[in-house]
């Protein structure tokens, strides 16, 4: 008898028992399963939900650690990174004029804590507004970054800078912040359409106070020049993230001197401009790499810094390696206020336009006022 007669034989042999009693407990026992099935499956996302993740794994290797039971009572945000909902009349007018004009803000794209501070006006009433021109969706793919990438965006909206300038006339704010995404796919990189949306929000606010955050525009000094004299007030870029750590974090098309180069230009371009940059912490940097990076941007002449936590938008996105402890952000402002800057905002919720109008016509104008007497 070979191999296979005896398998045969074995299948025929089993086959002859009896199964009835065991089909039916089998029956009983996947009815129950299934029934509770929703519910147990909820009660061990919810545990996963608030137990420790991967760090903490790795930071107890000799530690018992039970799903469900977060350690030393930690919890995953820390405290001093909560914020309140956003609320408020300001904040519902503002929506529903964006709508209207078919507009978007970085504040809601890069999903802004600070948005009911700003939109709201804050403990100062100036409020700030943060409108994103060029489109919702960026040619470059930086890590941390929420806004949606495509190598073929939509065309640009010739009517734009009309639009931008006619909500902004219609809210009622003290500054605004015009940013963009990358438009690589453009031949001047959306240089003039920059200009001409500011172009248009001073035509018909000539008081408003404009910073425009703006993209590299791979350091064509004759469109950054163009765009700085295009009559905003601030000129701001942004280095995000020290030196070591730039193609970590940001897109391969971009880099530390070509940041620094483009604030030096718009500088030069237009002396009177207030430059500003902003540094996120919590990325991998050290302490060392920070203070290298001030003392760079103060050898170019940089205004402004700030500095705020990184927050990941979604799991796409890279980790955060470190929440930074908010007396850390006090120590930098202090490093960076003895270092000659302008003016310094540095916390965990900071964002590179967070507040900006309390910042920029409490601290800069009024020293300019000083200086200056009319």
């Amino acid at each position: 008898m070979n191999l296979h007669t005896l398998s045969i034989a074995n299948v025929n042999k089993f086959a002859r028992i009896p199964f009835r009693a065991l089909h039916t407990t089998q029956s009983k026992l996947q009815k129950i399963t299934e029934q509770n099935t929703p519910k147990l499956r909820q009660e061990f996302v919810e545990k996963l939900k608030s137990g420790p993740d991967f760090g903490d794994f790795i930071a107890n290797k000799h530690s018992e650690i039970i799903v469900g039971e977060n350690l030393d009572g930690k919890s995953r945000l820390p405290s001093w990174l909560k914020t309140q909902i956003p609320k408020g009349k300001n904040m519902v007018s503002i929506k529903k004029s964006l709508r209207k004009l078919d507009l978007t803000t970085v504040c809601e794209e890069a999903r802004c804590p600070n948005l009911n501070e700003c939109w709201g006006g804050g403990e100062h009433n100036t409020a700030t507004a943060t409108i994103m021109i060029m489109g919702d969706t960026c040619t470059r793919g930086c890590r941390f970054c929420s806004v949606k990438t495509s190598k073929t965006p939509n065309p640009l909206d010739q009517n734009e800078p009309e639009k931008v300038a006619q909500a902004l006339a219609a809210w009622g704010l003290d500054y605004v912040v015009i940013t963009s995404v990358d438009r690589d796919d453009l031949p001047d990189y959306g240089a003039n359409h920059f200009t001409k949306t500011v172009n248009e929000v001073k035509l018909r606010n000539p008081k408003l106070m404009i910073e425009c955050l703006t993209p590299d525009f791979l350091g064509n000094p004759e469109l950054i020049s163009m765009v700085a004299n295009s009559g905003l007030d601030v000129f701001a870029h942004n280095l995000e993230t020290v030196e070591p750590l730039q193609r970590y974090v940001r897109d391969y098309r971009a880099n530390y001197k070509q940041s620094l180069k483009v604030l030096t230009i718009a500088k030069n371009s237009n002396p009177r401009l207030i430059t500003k940059t902003s540094l996120m912490l919590g990325v991998g940097e050290n302490d060392e790499q920070i203070h290298q990076t001030l003392v760079d941007l103060r050898k170019h002449n940089v205004d402004v810094v700030t500095f705020g936590q990184y927050a990941r938008p979604t799991k796409k996105h890279m980790k955060v390696f470190e929440y930074v402890h908010p007396s850390k952000f006090d120590y930098w402002h202090k490093v960076a206020t003895d270092m000659g800057f302008l003016y310094v905002a540095s916390g965990p919720l900071v964002r590179s336009s967070y507040k900006a109008a309390e910042f920029f016509i409490k601290n800069v104008l009024e020293k300019r006022k000083i200086s200056n007497p009319a």
